[in-house]
């Protein structure tokens, strides 16, 4: 639990970008006074007014805060970032408190906290999420770093995050490296939710043969149903745009490729690195990437339609219910292992109140997720908890033959078909390890666990 004794800190914020710009602007309007810089003075300037002061430099505006300061970067990751503490290090001593507001890598984080902390400069990791609106109306922050520390500055913090049953969308969920760690997986679970309604929109529009009208009817009902979401709010938007230059549907002016900035890729990284299985989430990199590789050979596909094309469509729903449990609980699953792994005491209850509000992620789902772990906090798995269970298992047959239809119409649909996998491999009577492990041992002898008795054994594969 966060103190909330509040002290005479001041805080300035360093870089004035989009997101920099809307939280100096969010948390002027919260009451409190705010020094800016950027590295184009110009820029810091343009937003001076008010309660927001503006200076030339990093140093000025360090030498305005008085001598309990906090400055927050928003600073482009990596680089950009070691450039900004070389640059402002001369300035600093020791009580100060630096928070990397940014999309920094875990390791970066953990790694100039280390340094930092020798100095007795406290460094934070705030993982930040809801765009540019989020930071000027209330984002979701994630803050990591010593508990004394964020105690002083969480009061300008609280004030600005998002609000749900008015409690603030910010909460403590670690050391440094942990409030960017669990924005990275936020951000894979955020490529995983679109790429499942991306695999949605295919299969009503290429799989149905059904009108852009339709469609966002579809998604209209999807807002206000169990897997409402922003993403489905986002979506039914952007299906409804027209391009006022060509009176055509925005949609249709798009190319069908994307790319990505690497928290997402991130997150499955860490899931690899932690021996947790997380193949929704790496499913939709893969599937950003693939958009970029194509051979541009399209093949028409198939349409299935009449009584199997509405049956299909009433499928939809269920079965991206069942695959977005499966992101949320991979993505937990990797935030679980790293704070066991680190011996971070992540709440994941307090993550899940968090993602409610303000961050791109926000769901309905959320609150069944809070729910389950307010309940078991040890819980091993999200769908390990009897209720969450009980809605895969009435949702799960229809994920089924949604996967099964897009398969026969040839359209590619790999976060709904990990999303599977992952539910099978959970509950099958096997998975075809005991062959892997067979043959890791006939070419490497690297060994095997039996089922009769304890400990690692080999094989004389050679010998009849």
């Amino acid at each position: 639990m966060i103190d909330r004794a509040m002290t005479a800190i001041r805080l300035g914020i360093l870089g004035t970008g989009t997101m920099g710009r809307a939280l100096a602007r969010n948390l002027a309007d919260q009451g409190h006074d705010i020094a800016v810089a950027d590295a184009d003075p110009a820029k810091a300037r343009s937003i001076e007014g008010g309660r927001i002061a503006a200076f030339d430099d990093a140093a000025a505006l360090l030498a305005s805060l008085g001598s309990s300061r906090a400055l927050l970067m928003m600073v482009p990751a990596g680089e950009p970032v070691d450039a900004a503490l070389a640059a402002i290090r001369p300035a600093l001593r020791p009580g100060d408190i630096i928070i990397d507001g940014g999309n920094s890598h875990p390791d970066d984080t953990e790694k100039r906290a280390g340094e930092f902390g020798r100095t007795r400069i406290d460094y934070l990791g705030f993982g930040i999420s809801g765009g540019e609106a989020g930071a000027r109306h209330g984002p979701s922050i994630m803050a990591g770093g010593s508990p004394d520390a964020i105690a002083k500055i969480a009061p300008f913090f609280e004030s600005a995050a998002a609000k749900v049953a008015g409690r603030a969308c910010f909460a403590h969920v670690g050391p440094a490296a942990a409030g960017h760690l669990v924005k990275t997986i936020h951000n894979g679970i955020e490529y995983a939710e679109m790429q499942l309604l991306a695999e949605a929109w295919i299969l009503m529009r290429d799989g149905m043969a059904l009108g852009l009208g339709d469609i966002h009817r579809r998604f209209g009902q999807w807002r206000e149903s169990q897997i409402g979401s922003f993403l489905v709010e986002a979506a039914h938007e952007v299906l409804a745009k027209i391009d006022t230059d060509s009176g055509r549907a925005a949609i249709d002016l798009i190319a069908d490729r994307t790319e990505q900035k690497g928290t997402g890729a991130w997150a499955s990284e860490f899931a690899l690195r932690l021996g947790v299985a997380a193949p929704t989430l790496a499913a939709a990199v893969f599937a950003r990437n693939l958009s970029t590789g194509r051979s541009g050979i399209k093949p028409p596909a198939p349409t299935t339609s009449g009584a199997a094309g509405e049956t299909l469509l009433l499928d939809l729903e269920g079965g991206l219910l069942a695959a977005k449990i499966a992101a949320f609980a991979q993505g937990f699953a990797v935030i679980d292992a790293a704070g066991r792994t680190k011996g971070w005491a992540t709440e994941r209850a307090a993550v899940a109140r968090v993602w409610q509000g303000g961050c791109i992620i926000r769901a309905k789902l959320l609150e069944r997720i809070v729910a389950a772990f307010e309940r078991t906090p040890g819980l091993g798995n999200l769908v390990d908890d009897p209720a969450i269970a009980e809605t895969v298992r009435g949702a799960l047959p229809a994920l089924r033959r949604i996967v099964s239809a897009a398969t026969l119409v040839r359209l590619p649909v790999p976060a709904l078909g990990s999303a599977l996998a992952w539910f099978e491999g959970r509950n099958a009577p096997g998975v075809g390890a005991d062959l892997i492990a067979a043959q890791r041992d006939y070419f490497g002898a690297h060994g095997f666990e039996r089922v009769d008795r304890p400990g690692r054994h080999h094989f004389d594969w050679k010998t009849p």
